[in-house]
């Protein structure tokens, strides 16, 4: 097979893909390493591929080409590789690029090495940073930015088994903002989302560290507090039930407040998620009952 047909066939391959000699000069450039990197062949066969060409970097902006190069490394070791690097494009930008080397070899004697590249799709450009950054904006409520129902369920599942294992205890707050559906009706949905980050803001700061406030959905809001007893359960919940009360949002000439119902519980070895929820939720419509602004703690 001569060199004029896997050049022939090379260029027809949408990958980058250039040749190195031990000294890294390229000896071969395809045609798809012309179209994602915009230098065509006659400009960089000939030249070394430290020479101010791709200049890659990784996402710390180090250098590659100055150490730490895949290409050298292979060379240097014949061991093949794969990474993610920001080539530098002919226009000035950076793209992002999936990186293999390989050892070239001709009569079974190493003579240089091969890199293909690819441009990285935006479904595959997504770093175990992003992916923990999504995992979060999914357990997230985006209005509230609090942990959002499907978090608060997963919180409560571990406090359950950290009861049933460990023996440490936990309480539940259900919190309802009374007649919101009368502030939408009164105000309109924009300043209802505003007062429920009002309350929403209002929940973390009576809690500790170990506790974890969230919205349950609406505007319905829970508490989940660890190794509480009944009356610093008590304690928290009066205390949230009085911040809210007394925050207000402005609108206009006018201080507008709101107020919250709030039935707490601890947990029973017997719970199960369902169970302490409802319990919760029970104890927060008498509160309801009684006349709103108040806590039920049972």
């Amino acid at each position: 097979m001569n060199d004029v047909f896997y050049k022939t066939m090379l260029n027809k391959i949408d990958e980058g893909i250039y040749f190195v000699d031990n000294d890294r000069k390229i000896t071969f450039w395809n045609k798809g390493a012309e179209l994602i990197t915009g230098f065509d062949s006659k400009t960089v066969v000939g030249s070394h591929c430290y020479d101010n060409i791709l200049n890659h970097v990784d996402g710390f902006g180090k250098k590659l080409c100055l150490g730490g190069c895949p290409l050298q490394k292979t060379i240097n070791d014949l061991e093949e590789r794969e990474t993610q690097v920001y080539l530098h494009h002919k226009q000035g930008h950076r793209v992002k690029i999936r990186v293999k080397t390989l050892p070239l070899y001709e009569s079974g004697e190493a003579i240089g090495a091969v890199e293909i590249f690819n441009v990285l799709s935006k479904e595959i450009q997504i770093s175990e940073d992003e992916v923990e950054q999504l995992k979060e904006l999914a357990l997230h409520d985006q209005l509230t930015n609090l942990p959002n129902r499907r978090k608060i369920e997963s919180v409560i599942k571990n406090k359950i088994n950290d009861f049933e294992t460990l023996d440490i205890g936990y309480g539940i707050l259900f919190i309802d903002i009374d007649h919101f559906k009368k502030f939408n009706d009164n105000y309109g949905h924009d300043l209802g989302d505003e007062m429920l980050k009002i309350v929403a803001n209002t929940l973390n700061q009576p809690i500790r560290k170990t506790d974890i406030a969230g919205r349950w959905g609406g505007e319905e809001f829970i508490i989940v507090l660890s190794g509480v007893n009944n009356k610093a359960l008590n304690r928290i919940a009066e205390t949230t039930r009085m911040l809210v009360e007394n925050s207000v949002l402005r609108y206009e000439d006018k201080m507008i407040s709101s107020t919250v119902s709030i039935g707490g519980t601890l947990a029973k070895k017997s719970d199960d998620l369902k169970s302490i929820i409802k319990r919760a939720d029970q104890l927060m419509y008498k509160s309801k009952k009684n006349g709103r602004n108040k806590v039920t703690i049972e």
